[in-house]
């Protein structure tokens, strides 16, 4: 069975985007984050995204400045196969994506139960909660930035059972990222 892990970035204070939706502030730029998140990119897999994460992502990776800012991370971001979990979207335009217009949990299911690679979500907040209610995730990594928001929304929102997680590994960077590595417990 495929494994469905969630990457995100999240402040101190637990948000994945502020107030007005934005999450420029988890864009860090230095050597030793960019070599982690190329790195990642190259890693294989299939990206899994909803709507507004995936307009989001297929109006920035596929242009020039993407390729000059992040040539490693968009080459691989292009590159890798995407599923785009929309009711609302006509088609996806982005190389590589496959659009899935039915039910999220009952979709993943059958994704997961589907040879191919790993899946990852990126962003997708309401993708991530809906899935983490299904306990349909098998793996959280989350790079907690080092500022307070004070409001925005969070990556479990919506979630209405307690999920009980072990801490597997953990990474500090010199930025003052922390990556965390979270499976569901036992």
């Amino acid at each position: 069975m495929r494994k469905l892990s969630v990457f995100n970035n999240v402040s101190l204070d637990g948000y994945f985007v502020d107030a007005s939706g934005d999450m420029s502030w988890a864009h860090k730029q230095d050597a030793e984050w960019n070599a982690f998140t190329s790195e990642n990119a190259s890693g294989g897999g299939a990206l899994v995204l909803g709507r507004v994460t995936y307009d989001m992502m297929a109006g920035f990776w596929p242009t020039p400045a993407a390729h000059a800012l992040m040539p490693d991370v968009a080459e691989g971001m292009n590159r890798m196969p995407k599923v785009v979990f929309s009711r609302t979207l006509e088609r996806a335009s982005w190389e590589n994506t496959r659009l899935v217009k039915g039910d999220l949990v009952s979709e993943m299911r059958k994704l997961k139960a589907e040879p191919g690679p790993d899946m990852v979500i990126l962003g997708s907040g309401s993708i991530v909660a809906q899935l983490t209610e299904a306990r349909l995730v098998d793996d959280y990594q989350l790079a907690v930035h080092p500022l307070v928001l004070g409001s925005g929304r969070t990556l479990f929102q919506g979630v209405q059972r307690r999920l009980e997680l072990t801490l597997k590994q953990t990474r500090a960077f010199s930025n003052g990222c922390v990556m965390l590595w979270y499976q569901p417990a036992s």
